[in-house]
């Protein structure tokens, strides 16, 4: 199916420049590089770039606000986070129209996007009254051991097109309650909602007395972010991307003696068991692995079916598949909208025709969309494909709508099939078995650092931490306990008595 027709990329300009307003931003004009809609596939407007000398500015900027910052009293730093998530509520048609608009997201995902954003300062503005340290037990009389926690520094916050917004609120909320001054370079495919999202915390800033140099941003290339990864002055450098690009910032990060939080690749996969609930299965899995057109970095991407069942879950998969309204992302009833761009089209093509070429079979979609009223655009059918064991793509990831489907005969072969690829972000086990759902969840079960029982591999809350093993990058963000990355702990001695006792009794005078 396919929803009603596209608007135009004037209408589309205008529309992002009348959220930019309400926000309190005017668009820098500049030819430096374009703000682009995947709707249409065409150019918006000019922007201007930072460069070398911007970065420095920034990081100078924000390392002169954190010695401020992180005197300041944490509810007092809540404050700020509080006020940040007022104003996210106030605009939140407004940055869910940009992130449609530069990201192609469908109206429900993208103001979904902007209720994590007000949902983590929320949880942010909570923890800023709960950075508890411990106290622990001492061996020596009258003496008291105590971990306390402390600001870190600045946090470059690199983030990606996928979620243009929400991850940046992850790191950017909790690292401010933390007392930590953020810098952040986004995507250049998303630079509206990133000049909204900046500027709603420079007014959340005025508004409660906060420096304005907490948060910094920096529109630009990979020269910008290569800054960040290399300025001493960056204490942690939160990266989210590609395996590839992990690759390069961790190993740079750690020859400085910096920290890395890296959220890479995912190559999620879903377990369905005989006694699992089809009705339950068939909503979850077109969800994970359709919804976004397949570019989250949580997408479903392999379904490991039991061999008595695969043949009636796949029937009703084709057939859920072939309904799905594929367009105009602001459009209520479309469930599917564009890919970024022809780029991940071609990247996607050249998957599938790898994956048949190993003796991968086509059971539905994979066709181009609406090439006639946006030739510059990428709208494909999601697709389904039956692989073989012998299929080695499966094993990499391919940020589109493709779901390959496996088939296994006992629960222990289809972990070991789960397990067998590089990336380890999301899992999940459809059944009603509680033996089957307790052994996936074991250390025995899905190696991820997420796994989930009778739900998709995506739509994570922002209570629980979000992360991966292997070459995901064992990073975590958002809830839970993620917040010590953002800190430092220090261990402290207190004497209280008038003698002075070593430990282990040690004598020494």
């Amino acid at each position: 199916m396919t929803g009603t027709s596209l608007p135009t990329t004037d209408e589309l300009r205008e529309r992002a420049l009348a959220a930019l307003s309400r926000v309190g931003v005017t668009p820098e004009d500049g030819s430096d590089f374009h703000a682009r809609t995947p709707i249409t596939g065409e150019d918006l407007f000019g922007l201007a770039a930072a460069g070398e000398a911007d970065a420095e500015e920034a990081v100078a900027a924000a390392h002169e606000a954190f010695l401020t910052w992180r005197t300041t009293p944490a509810p007092r730093r809540g404050e700020l986070v509080r006020r940040l998530g007022e104003l996210l509520r106030e605009h939140k048609s407004d940055l869910a129209d940009l992130i449609t608009i530069e990201a192609g997201k469908i109206r429900s995902e993208a103001l979904g996007e902007v209720q994590e954003m007000i949902d983590i300062c929320d949880f942010a503005l909570g923890l800023s009254r709960q950075l508890y340290g411990r106290t622990i037990a001492s061996e020596r009389p009258g003496h008291r051991l105590a971990e306390t926690w402390h600001p870190l520094g600045v946090v470059g916050v690199i983030s990606a097109f996928n979620f243009p917004a929400a991850v940046w609120s992850w790191n950017t909320a909790v690292a401010l309650a933390c007392g930590d001054t953020v810098v952040w370079k986004p995507s250049e495919l998303t630079p509206l909602i990133s000049l909204a999202c900046d500027r709603l915390v420079a007014r959340a800033a005025g508004d409660v007395g906060a420096p304005r140099d907490v948060h910094r941003l920096l529109l630009g290339d990979r020269a910008v972010g290569e800054r960040l990864v290399d300025d001493p002055r960056v204490a942690l450098v939160s990266a989210t991307g590609s395996t590839r690009m992990g690759r390069e910032v961790g190993p740079r990060v750690a020859a400085r003696f910096g920290r890395s939080l890296l959220e890479l690749g995912g190559n999620n996969a879903a377990v369905v068991t005989p006694s699992a609930d089809l009705d339950l299965t068939v909503q979850g899995v077109v969800f994970a692995a359709a919804g976004t057109a397949g570019q989250r970095c949580t997408t479903l991407r392999r379904l490991i079916v039991h061999r008595d069942i695969a043949d009636t879950l796949v029937e009703r998969l084709t057939a859920a598949y072939r309904k799905l309204p594929i367009g105009n992302p602001f459009d209520e009833t479309t469930l599917v909208g564009p890919l970024i761009s022809p780029k991940a089209l071609d990247g996607m093509q050249g998957a599938l025709d790898r994956v048949q070429a190993q003796g991968g079979k086509v059971l539905v979609g994979g066709n181009r969309r609406l090439a006639g009223q946006a030739p510059e655009a990428a709208y494909a059918e999601p697709v389904i494909i039956r692989v073989g064991e012998q299929n080695d793509v499966v094993r990499e990831e391919t940020f589109a709508p493709i779901l390959y489907v496996m088939t296994y005969d006992t629960l222990d072969e289809a972990i070991a099939l789960h397990n067998d690829v590089p990336q380890g972000l999301s899992s999940s086990i459809f059944t009603r078995d509680q033996q089957e759902a307790e052994l996936f969840l074991s250390s025995a079960g899905s190696d991820c650092g997420i796994a989930n029982v009778n739900i998709g591999t995506s739509g994570a809350e922002i209570g629980g931490a979000f992360g991966g093993e292997k070459e995901t990058g064992g990073g975590r963000e958002s809830g839970s306990d993620s917040w010590k990355a953002y800190m430092r702990s220090a261990t402290n001695t207190i004497n209280y008595s008038s003698e002075l006792a070593l430990a282990q009794n040690v004598s020494f005078l």
